[in-house]
């Protein structure tokens, strides 16, 4: 299997999820077997392209008898680096914060909230789910102590980069940023944007 670090466009890592997520779901149906074509009509992406993207990473299927759903799930798994659960710090005990902390979603996808920050003095202390927020200080040493490298940054704009320092220097190398504002950070930290309104506004251009 292919390092997927080495000459593979970030575009392409891009979709690893989306098919996986679809592997996921025809295995839930008790599926064993599916084909680039079936991969294509449920994600909207050629059959082409689909073949073309996992072949980055190795041959898993073959012309004519497809792809054997748990193998393919399992190595896009241990290619994306979540056969195992990564611990995660959440920045923002707000609203957003509230439905990140009660989604139960991460854990199957190979995530986990291991700390909860913010600088509210009033929310410092408060339980969020099974968490007691931290105060956002503090938040930097704790991030080394346990070892987290993903962060979700959940704050007004006029603070998430001051955060997003701030998890850089507790280590942090991956953050997936809810804020609507553009992050400055080193080139070895990925950031992945979340925006809504950027996503209403791109589609209201074709109504």
């Amino acid at each position: 299997m292919s390092n997927p670090n080495h000459h593979v466009p970030a575009i392409v890592i891009g979709r690893l999820p989306l098919y996986l997520r679809a592997l996921t779901q025809l295995s839930s149906e008790g599926r064993r077997v599916t084909s680039s074509q079936e991969l294509s009509e449920k994600l909207g992406f050629s059959s082409a392209q689909i073949r073309k993207d996992l072949s980055y990473f190795g041959e898993f299927g073959k012309q004519g008898t497809g792809y054997e759903i748990e193998f393919l799930e399992k190595s896009l798994r241990e290619i994306l680096q979540v056969h195992h659960v990564w611990e995660m710090a959440l920045v923002g005990a707000g609203d957003l914060g509230h439905a990140l902390a009660n989604y139960d979603g991460f854990e199957a996808r190979g995530f986990r909230i291991a700390a909860i920050f913010d600088a509210d003095p009033q929310k410092i202390g408060t339980l969020m789910g099974e968490w007691r927020v931290q105060p956002i200080e503090e938040m930097r040493q704790m991030l080394r102590a346990q070892h987290i490298h993903v962060a979700i940054i959940a704050v007004p704009a006029a603070a998430a980069q001051s955060v997003a320092d701030e998890l850089v220097e507790g280590g942090v190398r991956a953050i997936l940023n809810y804020a609507p504002t553009t992050l400055s950070v080193p080139p070895r930290v990925k950031v992945y944007h979340i925006d809504p309104v950027a996503g209403l506004q791109s589609m209201t251009y074709y109504l």
